[in-house]
C-alpha cells in the first residue's frame, strides 16, 4: 500500500510539514491522534474546510484517529485577518454556529472502528482557565518578537491590531497542548495560510512538556489565474444546502477550469490517481465532454448533499438546457436551479416578450421580438412562435414556473403571481 505521506503528496495536498521523516516514522509507529480545527466565524463550513475534512479523513482511511475541533472560543475571537478587525459575534450566534457545524463535520469522519472520530469544543477547556495560569503557564512561552515578525501582525501594524486578535496565535496554540495532554494528540492539519499557528502549537509543546509534535499544511486550492479558489459569482461555495443549493454547488464543480479540474480531482475525490490521470488523458482527446468536470462534480455533490440529491441536479443542468424533461424535476430543485440563473415575477397576463425582458434574457423589446422571430426563444422547452402570447397560455411547471431559455445556453426563470 502507498504511504498516507506519499499518497498526500502525490495529490498535491502537502504544501508544508515540520520534519517530514520524523512524521512519517511517527504514523509507521502506529496509529497516531491528529486534529484540525473550525472556528465557527459563519453558520455553514465551505469548500475550504472541506479539503481539510476530507485531509483528516485520508489519515482516518490509513489507520489514525481524528479528532475534530469546533472553536467554542477561538470563534468568538477570530484569527487575525490581513484586510482588518473581525467583526464580533455574539456568544449566542457563535454557540448556535458551533452545534450547526459540528453537524457538518460529523459526515466526513467516520465514528466507528478503532481509530473512532471525536468532536471536541476549545471551550471546554478555555472557560475553565484564569487569566493569570493563562499568562503564566501559556503567555510566558510567547516571544513578542515573533508574534510580531508574524506576517498578519505585521502587515497590520500601521493600521492597527487589537490584542484580541495579537493573542489569538495563543488560544490555538493552548488546544494542541490541551489535545496533546488529554488524548495524546501528536498532529495537527490545516491550510497554509495557518502554518504560523500550527508551528506556535507545535513549539509550545516543546517548551511546556517536553514532547514531541509535528504539523501539516496543505496550501491554498486556486484557479489557473493564482486566486483563491472557492468563490463563484453568486458567492462563497458553502457546504450547507440552505447557503448553497445542490444544484448551485454542482454547477460550481462543472465550471472547473481545465487546467485545474485534474488538480481537484486528486485533492477533492477518492479516485485513484491512475484514474484521475486516465479521465485527463480522455479529457484530452474529447475536452467538449468535460467528462473530468462532470465526474467532480458527481463526487463532490454525492459526498455533501447524497446521491438522489446529485441524480436531481444532473437531471436539471440536462432539462433545463432542452436535454431531458423538466416534468420530472422536483419543485425544490426546479426552484433552486431558475434562482441560480435568475428569476422575475410577473403577472400571468404579462406576454412572452414582457417575460424576456423582464428576466433580461432580452435587453428590450425589440430584441426579445427579434429573438422569437428568429426561432431562438423557448419556454419549458417548447419554441415560442408568438411574440405576444400570454404566459397564461404556456402551462406552468409546478402550478407557477415558467422555464425560459433564449439559445441553447441563457436560461431563467418566471414565477408566476398566484
Amino acid at each position: 500500500m502507498t504511504h498516507v505521506l506519499d499518497d498526500l503528496d502525490a495529490r498535491g495536498l502537502v504544501a508544508h510539514a515540520t520534519d517530514a521523516d520524523a512524521l512519517r516514522a511517527a504514523l509507521d509507529e502506529g496509529p497516531l491522534t491528529y486534529y484540525v480545527g473550525f472556528d465557527p466565524t459563519a453558520p455553514s463550513l465551505h469548500v475550504g474546510n472541506l479539503l481539510q475534512l476530507l485531509t483528516a479523513r485520508r489519515l482516518q482511511l490509513a489507520g489514525h484517529r481524528p479528532l475534530i475541533l469546533v472553536g467554542g472560543s477561538t470563534g468568538l475571537i477570530g484569527d487575525p485577518k490581513q484586510s482588518g478587525e473581525r467583526v464580533m459575534n455574539s456568544r449566542e450566534i457563535v454557540a448556535d454556529w458551533v452545534d450547526r457545524i459540528r453537524t457538518q463535520v460529523s459526515r466526513f469522519v467516520s465514528f466507528e472502528g478503532e481509530n473512532a472520530a471525536a468532536v471536541v469544543n476549545n471551550l471546554d477547556w478555555t472557560s475553565q482557565i484564569n487569566t493569570i495560569d493563562f499568562l503564566r503557564d501559556i503567555g510566558k512561552h510567547f516571544p513578542v518578537n515573533r508574534m510580531l515578525a508574524r506576517d498578519v501582525v505585521s502587515s497590520r501594524l500601521e493600521s492597527g491590531i487589537s490584542y484580541t486578535e495579537f493573542s489569538y496565535v495563543l488560544l490555538q496554540s493552548l488546544d494542541f497542548l490541551e489535545l496533546y495532554r488529554r488524548h495524546g494528540c501528536v498532529l495537527q492539519t490545516g491550510g497554509s495560510d495557518q502554518w504560523g499557528n500550527l508551528t506556535a502549537g507545535v513549539e509550545l509543546i516543546r517548551r511546556s512538556d517536553g514532547g514531541k509534535a509535528h504539523a501539516l499544511a496543505t496550501p491554498l486550492i486556486t484557479k489557473a489565474d493564482g486566486t483563491k479558489f472557492g468563490k463563484t459569482e453568486t458567492g462563497t461555495i458553502w457546504l450547507d444546502p440552505e447557503l448553497m443549493s445542490p444544484y448551485a454547488f454542482h454547477q460550481a464543480w462543472m465550471q472547473a477550469e481545465d487546467a485545474k479540474v485534474g488538480e481537484y480531482l486528486k485533492q477533492f475525490t477518492f479516485l485513484g490517481i491512475d484514474e484521475v490521470d486516465a479521465l485527463m488523458a480522455e479529457h484530452a482527446e474529447a475536452p467538449g465532454r468535460r467528462l473530468p468536470q462532470r465526474r467532480l462534480a458527481r463526487e463532490l455533490t454525492t459526498l455533501v448533499h447524497g446521491e438522489s440529491e446529485t441524480d436531481a441536479a444532473e437531471l436539471a443542468a440536462t432539462a433545463l438546457f432542452g436535454r431531458g424533461a423538466l416534468d420530472d424535476l422536483p419543485e425544490a430543485t426546479l426552484s433552486a436551479a431558475l434562482t441560480e440563473a435568475g428569476t422575475a415575477e410577473l403577472d400571468a397576463t404579462a406576454t412572452v416578450t414582457d417575460a424576456l425582458v423582464a428576466t433580461g434574457l432580452s435587453d428590450s423589446r425589440s430584441a426579445a421580438r427579434r429573438a422569437v422571430t428568429d426561432g431562438g426563444a423557448y419556454a419549458n422547452n417548447a419554441r415560442i412562435d408568438d411574440p405576444e402570447q400570454a404566459l397564461s397560455d404556456i402551462a406552468p411547471l409546478h402550478e407557477s414556473w415558467i422555464v425560459l431559455r433564449r439559445g441553447k445556453r441563457q436560461i431563467a426563470g418566471v414565477k408566476l403571481h398566484s
